[in-house]
């Protein structure tokens, strides 16, 4: 098949977006298709082909309620022209697919849809968008989808959409195929007399680590000293995305600023807050796209001071290490922790259950199914308000983490669990598989003149 892919950004970006289609992209070039990506100018790209993936980059931002700007035209024309078997569009409220809205019938390939969880199902500004949504979704020939209860899924069960597929999200079966390396801790002064916890997402408003850390000051370990990881998730560079087969060979972590300056600073609070953030550009502040709170990194600097005076035997270390660093970091983590606001089908989750390690998160996106799917963790105490956001009940969450501390063996459980359903379900490569199988179908199955395709 000679397939497209649409995605606001591509490698050498990072995101759960960019991961999930770079991983298909790359298992399907394996098994003999040609994959093109379609894709957002980045200044750090400076190759059109990866891992025989072909890139073709537009100058183009927005979408379809803010407006979009640049080549717009340029990519509906190299859509609509090209000799595609197939088009497969990652996430709507986009540029890559809301530009295609006023000429889809104007594509002859087909057409499937990753809705990608319509997270901004509930903003008032989006009201016009969703109303279209519809008649959008049903010039589609399949849609798939990554959680089977979601707003996104339920959205188009409502409007009558039966052809569609439910495929979920993984982790790497060559990232995580490597050994536990027990010198990990040694290298990020870490002692393993300490409880190691990790969390991972962008320095932003809507990852939760505000709520995270309130949750962390409230644990009670009874005097048992630990460790909060808080990785930015940012580091990328060409040199990750030209080995995202990922050695077993590990990364210098004396090559990464942002991590260096966050080992000599780590008891400092404010210092290593302000530094990091300077350090990482993903850093954003101002309110929350729900509005109900204030600017946030005061309240983060106060709490980091809190947390990291000495004698309070619980501190927090910001970083940001280079990929095969991370997935270290989830191998010798106690605990992976989760307090996202927004999400659809958050890929940490996946990977903490990849590494054999248990998690406790909140209740966004499809994270309770992915508990369930896996084995691997617990949903902590949560709550979402009207605009679709999850906030976690801080103290409530608190306890849940220091009972799952206390309960070693439990904990330990939940990571075999994890590891084991991992392994046989949810690798890229198993996935990657039911991708093929769902392009295949869509482009073999024959149109009745004057139809669109369907599938029950």
């Amino acid at each position: 098949m000679n397939i497209l892919f649409c995605c606001e950004f591509y490698a050498p970006s990072v995101g759960g977006i960019q991961e999930v289609m770079q991983q298909i992209a790359e298992r399907l070039v394996s098994r003999g298709h040609d994959v093109t990506v379609a894709t957002s100018h980045l200044p750090t790209r400076t190759f059109t082909e990866l891992n025989r993936v072909r890139i073709v980059e537009f100058d183009v931002s927005g979408n379809f309620v803010k407006g979009m700007d640049g080549e717009v035209t340029q990519y509906q024309r190299f859509v609509s022209a090209g000799a595609f078997d197939v088009v497969l569009i990652n996430m709507a409220q986009q540029w890559t697919f809301d530009a295609l809205i006023p000429i889809l019938s104007e594509v002859p390939s087909r057409k499937i849809l990753i809705p990608c969880g319509f997270s901004c199902l509930y903003e008032p500004s989006y009201a016009a968008y969703f109303l279209q949504m519809p008649d959008i979704l049903r010039q589609f020939d399949h849609l798939v989808f990554h959680a089977s209860d979601y707003r996104d899924i339920c959205f188009a069960k409502k409007c009558g959409i039966t052809r569609f597929s439910i495929i979920p999200n993984g982790a790497s079966e060559t990232e995580f195929a490597v050994e536990n390396d027990p010198a990990f801790r040694k290298r990020w002064g870490i002692s393993d007399q300490e409880w190691l916890f990790l969390t991972v997402g962008a320095f932003t408003v809507d990852k939760g680590h505000l709520d995270l850390l309130k949750a962390y000051v409230a644990c009670d370990f009874d005097g048992q000293a630990s460790v909060l990881l808080i990785n930015a998730n940012t580091y990328s560079g060409e040199a990750r995305a030209k080995t995202s087969t990922a050695s077993s060979s590990i990364q210098d972590p004396h090559q990464n600023i942002a991590a260096i300056e966050t080992r000599r600073n780590r008891n400092t609070g404010r210092e290593v807050l302000s530094r990091t953030y300077r350090t990482l550009t993903t850093f954003m502040t101002g309110k929350s796209p729900d509005h109900d709170q204030p600017p946030f990194q005061e309240e983060m600097q106060s709490l980091l001071e809190q947390l990291n005076r000495p004698g309070t035997k619980k501190r927090v270390m910001l970083i940001d290490l280079p990929r095969l660093e991370l997935v270290q970091a989830y191998m010798n983590a106690d605990l992976f922790v989760f307090a996202s606001h927004i999400e659809y089908s958050p890929l940490v989750l996946f990977e903490a259950a990849a590494a054999g390690t248990a998690f406790l998160s909140a209740q966004v996106g499809n994270a309770y199914e992915i508990a369930e799917w896996t084995g691997a963790g617990m949903i902590g105490p949560s709550f979402i308000n009207k605009r679709g956001y999850t906030r976690i009940d801080s103290k409530r969450f608190a306890e849940q983490w220091v009972q799952l501390m206390k309960d070693e063996e439990g904990r330990r459980e939940l990571g075999r669990n994890g590891k084991r359903n991992w392994a046989s379900r949810f690798t890229w490569e198993h996935i990657a598989q039911q991708y093929e199988y769902v392009l295949q179908l869509v482009c073999t199955t024959p149109i009745v003149a004057g139809e669109a395709f369907r599938r029950g």
